[in-house]
């Protein structure tokens, strides 16, 4: 690693340069960024996450269009929606998620809020989440997420630790509720899980930056690498090691490090 105070002081500037409301337009963050009630966030922001993958104009559309069709109000529609308000969906494709997928997600959405007042207690359904990091809350998402009959295809839309996935856009999705600060990019909606057990969401950009600064021993996009990164930006920011996805995404994705 280099120099621990220089690679803070330029990881630290990328934060403040892209932390910023200006972010939101461009990002996929921008979809649950359209609403206020705190279940309409969580629900955009998961699909929004899920489908994050390839262009960010095209994962923009593609989550838009399923709120469109959600009536702009995505939590009365997942409880109060009828077969036939399903049928305009059957044609969706985003990458390899289709019609099917997004299917189950609603049913499965159904399930969880006619129980639970917020998504949060599908990550921790316990009071406090009181372990060092995220790992078991995805685990357990996962796990719930497939506990009641489901396409054995949809599984490979939700990561989990267990397969050894770098889980990035469910780690992003948890970045996006749980973080809090000043400058309105994270919601800080969901209060059992603290910043500093956030895993830093890992990508092949990310991970080449991250390579190159020292914070982490090869590229491979994987789950002991996410723990790896995450424990070297701890060492920055103990309480906060999330906030450099801000500074690693830019020097990845805009800056071509």
């Amino acid at each position: 690693m280099q120099d621990i105070q220089t690679l803070k002081y330029l990881l630290d500037e990328k934060v403040r340069l892209y932390n910023q409301p200006s972010f939101i337009k461009g990002d996929p963050v921008c979809v649950p960024h359209r609403f206020s009630k705190r279940q309409d966030i969580e629900i955009a922001g998961l699909f929004a996450a899920v489908l994050a993958w390839g262009n960010r104009t095209s994962i923009i559309n593609s989550s838009s269009k399923i709120m469109q069709w959600m009536d702009d109000a995505p939590h009365d529609f997942v409880l109060h929606h009828r077969d036939t308000d399903l049928k305009k969906m059957l044609g969706f494709a985003h990458r390899t998620f289709n019609a099917t997928d997004l299917l189950y997600f609603i049913h499965w959405l159904q399930y969880h809020y006619t129980q639970h007042n917020s998504l949060e207690d599908a990550f921790v359904p316990t009071l406090r989440y009181k372990h060092d990091t995220v790992e078991q809350a995805l685990i357990h998402f996962y796990n719930y997420f497939f506990s009641i009959e489901h396409p054995e295809r949809t599984r490979k839309h939700i990561a989990t630790p267990a397969r050894k996935s770098a889980c990035k856009r469910i780690n992003m999705y948890l970045r996006w509720m749980v973080r809090a600060d000043k400058h309105g990019v994270d919601f800080g909606i969901w209060k059992k899980i603290s910043p500093h057990q956030l895993v830093c969401p890992l990508d092949v950009h990310v991970g080449r930056v991250a390579f190159r600064l020292g914070l982490i021993r090869n590229e491979k996009s994987d789950w002991r690498n996410a723990l790896s990164l995450t424990q070297s930006l701890r060492e920055l920011n103990p309480e906060d090691p999330a906030v450099y996805d801000y500074a690693l995404f830019g020097l990845g994705a805009e800056e071509c490090f």
